[in-house]
């Protein structure tokens, strides 16, 4: 049986959990199906076995996110931020192996197919704002004033970011920093 690294298969679990969710996202819901047959009147069926690969190209995800809803979207660019969680931090690093606050945001949307600007304070102006109260996951989250630093909203008062040098990708509370404002992509 071969071996994975944790991060490169959480990484491919999360690259096919955005794109199917997107394709699910876009798929119409089914028409009723026809009534199952009787015992009697079924066939036999020939059941075959296959393996599948749950690894989606980031292109495929990209452009399966393009065409799905702005929480699908949201949705993506979270999992997308956590799974570098415990990746270190470095000023101005845009990932995959090193991040500084905008880089892992900005990577972040940008795997999910939206492209946002590549620091704080340019992206604190795109999107629509949130208030603090109505923050959902997803959602970017601003610290101090003039903004100098993002994170991704993950609920329960947590934001997933990359905070400082000698700090890897992390969760942290929204409270444990000045909150300047939040904005929905």
């Amino acid at each position: 049986m071969p071996t994975h690294k944790p991060a490169l298969l959480r990484t491919t679990v999360v690259a096919a959990t955005a794109a199917a969710a997107a394709f699910f996202t876009l798929t119409p819901a089914a028409t009723q199906a026809a009534p199952a047959p009787s015992v009697a009147q079924a066939a036999p069926v020939e059941v075959a076995t296959r393996t599948v690969s749950l690894a989606a190209p980031a292109n495929v995800v990209a452009a399966a996110a393009q065409t799905a809803s702005p929480a699908a979207t949201r949705a993506a660019a979270l999992q997308t931020a956590m799974a570098q969680i415990g990746k270190p931090y470095r000023y101005g690093a845009t990932g995959p192996s090193a991040f500084d606050c905008s880089g892992l945001t900005s990577f972040a949307f940008k795997n999910a197919g939206v492209s946002i600007p590549r620091t704080s304070r340019a992206q604190s102006t795109v999107g629509t704002p949130v208030s603090r109260a109505d923050l959902q996951p997803g959602d970017l989250v601003f610290f101090y004033k003039p903004v100098s630093h993002v994170g991704i909203y993950i609920g329960n008062g947590q934001v997933v970011h990359a905070s400082t040098s000698g700090q890897p990708v992390k969760i942290g509370s929204v409270d444990k920093m000045p909150f300047s404002g939040a904005r929905r992509v």
